[in-house]
């Protein structure tokens, strides 16, 4: 995905005269050709990244589209407040690439990890949050994302389903469907809620932008049930997504599982691999999980 948004990138910084991209040193080899090529619009502030947001929001307030990149704990948790202030308190627009996700590089410690980001943003208004699940589906958002003019964050990860769904911004995708609960799989944990879920009789919903939530899809997916069962499937903080649903469902009684990275941190290093099964995220953990949650269920 990290590829796909460097050739993205540099195609759109050719294509829009109003694309511009701000770097805080990550990734900035991949940009040399079009910092040569766009010296005007491409800015690379170094290991700075409250400084980083603040020149995305000058940009912003000159007209033009930014995009911010750097590892997701550096872009929105440690310039948090500059989010706040000199893009939200501005009301200018922005578009937020991270890379790294949650776990995607344990060697890099706790400092590279960042699995609540997406609830930090939560606690904003006006944000769009995507989460692809494959290197097209990033090309898409990102293509979406700088044609428009809101405030944009979209999750990359080295996680991705062998392949691309055909996703439209916003709107959640059916990807099966069945009689039991309705499973929400969030981008890249989409594959293993597959496989997770094999045989069973349930709906399984694909959401590749979780912010706006799409509440229709939910409700359809739920209509003429008699009961109301959701398990939502993130590879972020577990549960972050819990009160849009809840608010999704306000008149409809429903239960819900929320599955996703745990609080509690993780500190040996390991692997991507070791991560997810740790966090309960592989496909024999999130059959369990189902399974035994569904009423007279038994893994």
């Amino acid at each position: 995905m990290r590829d796909r948004f460097i050739s993205t990138a540099t195609a759109l910084l050719d294509e829009d005269p109003r694309a511009a991209l701000a770097l805080a040193d990550i990734s900035a080899a991949g940009f040399q050709d079009a910092a040569r090529a766009h010296p005007d619009r491409v800015i690379n502030v170094g290991i700075r990244e409250q400084l980083l947001i603040g020149v995305a929001g000058g940009l912003a307030l000159t007209g033009l589209r930014p995009i911010a990149h750097t590892f997701a704990s550096f872009l929105v948790e440690r310039p948090f407040e500059q989010i706040k202030l000199d893009l939200g308190h501005q009301g200018v627009g922005a578009v937020l690439v991270s890379a790294n996700a949650s776990y995607d590089w344990p060697a890099g410690g706790r400092t590279h990890m960042a699995p609540g980001d997406v609830a930090l943003l939560d606690t904003l208004p006006g944000w769009t949050v995507h989460v692809p699940g494959h290197p097209d589906e990033a090309e898409t958002l990102l293509r979406d994302a700088v044609a428009a003019d809101g405030l944009v964050y979209l999750r990359l990860s080295a996680q991705t389903n062998r392949a691309a769904q055909p996703i439209f911004p916003g709107r959640f995708l059916t990807i099966r469907q069945g009689t039991g609960p309705v499973v929400l799989a969030v981008g890249p944990v989409l594959d293993d809620v597959l496989e997770a879920v094999e045989g069973l009789d349930v709906t399984v919903l694909y959401a590749a932008t979780v912010r706006p939530f799409d509440t229709a899809a939910l409700r359809a997916a739920l209509s003429g049930r008699s009961t109301a069962d959701v398990v939502l499937v993130e590879p972020y903080l577990a549960g972050t997504s819990a009160p849009f649903v809840a608010e999704a469902l306000t008149d409809t009684p429903h239960r819900l599982l929320s599955l996703g990275v745990a609080r509690e941190e993780l500190r040996h290093y390991g692997t991507i691999a070791e991560h997810v099964t740790a966090h309960g995220l592989d496909p024999r953990s999130l059959r369990t999980a189902i399974t035994t949650w569904q009423p007279g269920g038994r893994p």
